[in-house]
């Protein structure tokens, strides 16, 4: 279903599934593809949370934040693609992906940050994929749906204060590098 249909229905897709509507699938998991053929390293980053605070569009929106400054565009993507979409472009959600959650919690959030660049990406949005991993089980499955030797981000925020967090991140690096 295309943004202007859905939007006219007033539909409510509690599952999200539009988002994965053209969506490529990649691995076991089934995690929708996100391709980077149009991608330039940016050279300006804004806050997802100030997106309607800046007038300066020549920048890529990132989500290096708090997950509660946006985890409202998990719950109503529609809300803010208009504005994403003035932007150069968009680095894919970072949700968090500790590696005391649930296993099921850290793919489901991998999950999430994909299918949204996924589905801005096939809406005419530029996505920088966004790489984060929390243990040593996610290492491998937060690149499925990633080309390889293209542009990426990696999501840091949060894993480096203490030493292990350090040595674990760094381990999860040499994977999604190599």
């Amino acid at each position: 279903m295309s943004i202007e249909n859905y939007e006219r229905a007033g539909c409510r897709d509690v599952f999200h599934s539009y988002l994965l509507e053209n969506a490529n699938y990649v691995g076991n998991l089934e995690l929708p593809a996100i391709k980077t053929n149009r991608i330039e390293i940016p050279t300006k980053l804004v806050k997802f949370s100030e997106i309607f605070l800046t007038k300066d569009y020549d920048a890529y929106v990132h989500f290096y934040q708090d997950d509660c400054k946006f985890e409202r565009i998990w719950n109503n993507p529609l809300k803010y693609f208009k504005q994403l979409k003035k932007f150069k472009g968009v680095i894919a959600p970072d949700f968090s992906v500790y590696r005391d959650m649930p296993l099921v919690m850290q793919y489901w959030n991998i999950y999430r940050s994909r299918a949204i660049g996924s589905w801005l990406e096939h809406n005419g949005v530029r996505v920088i994929p966004n790489i984060r991993f929390g243990d040593r089980r996610t290492y491998r499955i937060c690149c499925d749906g990633i080309e390889k030797n293209c542009i990426i981000a990696i999501g840091s925020y949060g894993n480096l204060k203490l030493v292990q967090d350090r040595e674990i991140f760094l381990k999860g690096l040499d994977v999604v590098v190599n």
